[in-house]
């Protein structure tokens, strides 16, 4: 091996050690972390279990309120806590307000496809607008090629040769007048 290929090898392993230390640091940190949560977690879980009403003396109305309404909370929210089922339909025939589920569902797909129908021939309105322009901008640099090289043969013949020219320019606007 040569020096260069024993330099490179050297330069990735030394980068792979560190990721490695700093992977192991980061491991670490996650694992104390979820001690400390896990530990957090088993003393809610005892509190919840061994629930303690304040002390309320037997004259203190607002303070028998108060844990009445704390107890109908908490009977209220165990009631709440049942598992939430999330379903997925498609609804073509509602139950309730049928009017208004049509009027909502299909005036938004009428008008995105209104909104897709008009971007579609603008889309095709254009590609056509241009393709015109290439043909009359090709025609006329043919017709501009034409005209020159008629003009460069006119100039540079004799007088038989222009006669003949424009004999054919006066017929060839005849025929085009017809």
């Amino acid at each position: 091996m040569s020096d260069m290929d024993k330099e490179t090898l050297e330069i990735v392993l030394e980068d792979f050690t560190s990721e490695q230390k700093l992977t192991n640091q980061n491991i670490n940190d996650l694992t104390t972390a979820v001690n400390t949560n896990t530990g957090k977690l088993e003393e809610i879980k005892k509190e919840i279990s061994n629930p303690q009403a304040p002390a309320i003396s037997e004259g203190d109305a607002f303070g028998k309120m108060a844990l009445k309404e704390v107890v109908r909370l908490r009977q209220q929210l165990e009631r709440q806590q049942q598992s939430i089922v999330r379903k997925f339909q498609i609804l073509l025939f509602p139950e309730q307000d049928a009017k208004t589920f049509y009027r909502i569902v299909f005036g938004r797909w009428l008008l995105y496809l209104c909104i897709m129908l008009a971007i579609n021939r603008i889309y095709l309105w254009g590609v056509h607008h241009s393709d015109n322009l290439k043909a009359v901008q090709v025609e006329q640099l043919e017709n501009d090629r034409i005209l020159k090289s008629w003009n460069y043969l006119y100039n540079n013949s004799g007088r038989e040769t222009k006669r003949k020219m424009e004999k054919a320019y006066k017929e060839s606007g005849a025929v085009r007048g017809q």
